[in-house]
């Protein structure tokens, strides 16, 4: 693989040096769910007031000595951060669609100061996969899988945001070459990542619920897909460690037990990577694990890992 080195400022309007060839099937991975999938990891932000001057931001946390093996392949010698030229990054946010090639910035927010989970999941599945890797990226904030993203084997209204999620999907694997005229229109599905649950915690009937809902979205999603054994790894509601309300409990346990049930699925767990609020950005915002780059960091590496299990790199 060869990297572009790109400044903070040029990230996402710059493009990396191409290496894939037309020859190779696009190797597309999917991730879904809500803000956390949209991504609050802080990168450099560091004002002293609003983000705890930068304690816990991926610029800082990449300075332990112990974490320096973990990070390397994400910034050079000059400190810029990478852009990769053989995995790439496709989500549509309110304000435009965002394309080009795996680095920071590939969030909800404008500009390059944050990551979600697909930051080092595309640096986990790009290293070990020979062939170009497409990730598509479907996300909103505050959205339940009870209402919003409610599945049609659910039973009800078909969930607004599911719908949405499909569109984008579709959406993404028909215009690959129109997206990026290096990649291959003939692509592969390796798996669909899924990352949501905080909303539908507050709500007695979704909590109940949740375990046979995330089952249809799972069912469901194969079906639009026209992909039966479609891999899929569901991220745990981790935020806040071990010691948490019953209702996040609730969802935790539906979360992985719904995994149990379905074939060809893996619960994740990501309490470990919890970080005190005191050691991170956005102190007040438990629901985005303060904004800790270092959990959103672990959350992605731990969820291409795990996605990597169902397959044997090419």
């Amino acid at each position: 693989m060869r990297i572009a080195f790109l400044t903070m400022s040029a990230l996402l309007i710059a493009i990396a040096v191409p290496r894939t060839v037309l020859s190779q099937k696009t190797q597309v991975f999917i991730l879904a769910g809500q803000s956390n999938m949209q991504g609050q990891g802080v990168v450099d932000l560091d004002h002293p007031m609003h983000y705890n001057s930068g304690k816990g931001t991926l610029n800082r946390v990449m300075q332990n000595p112990n974490m320096k093996e973990l990070y390397a392949h994400i910034k050079n010698d000059a400190g810029d951060f990478i852009v990769r030229d053989d995995v790439f990054v496709r989500y549509v946010t309110p304000a435009k669609i965002k394309r080009g090639g795996l680095s920071v910035g590939f969030t909800g927010y404008d500009g390059n100061h944050h990551i979600g989970p697909e930051f080092q999941f595309g640096h986990v599945v790009g290293k070990a996969i020979k062939q170009p890797v497409l990730l598509i990226k479907t996300a909103w904030g505050g959205k339940s899988i009870y209402k919003d993203f409610r599945p049609p084997s659910s039973g009800g209204e078909v969930g607004k945001y599911y719908r949405q999620m499909i569109s984008e999907i579709k959406q993404g694997l028909d215009q690959i070459s129109v997206d990026f005229p290096d990649l291959n229109k003939n692509y592969e599905l390796r798996g669909f990542v899924w990352f949501q649950g905080w909303n539908d915690m507050y709500n007695e009937d979704a909590r109940a619920e949740y375990e046979q809902n995330l089952m249809n979205l799972i069912k469901d999603v194969r079906h639009e897909l026209n992909a039966q054994d479609l891999p899929v790894v569901i991220g745990e509601l981790g935020n806040g460690g071990e010691d948490v309300s019953d209702n996040m409990q609730a969802i935790r346990s539906a979360q992985k037990t719904a995994a149990e049930k379905t074939p060809n699925t893996y619960f994740v767990k990501t309490t470990p990577f919890a970080r005190p609020k005191e050691q991170s950005p956005n102190v007040g915002h438990g629901h985005h694990w303060f904004g800790n780059a270092e959990s959103y960091f672990l959350i992605g590496n731990a969820l291409g890992k795990k996605m990597l299990e169902f397959h044997k790199a090419k």
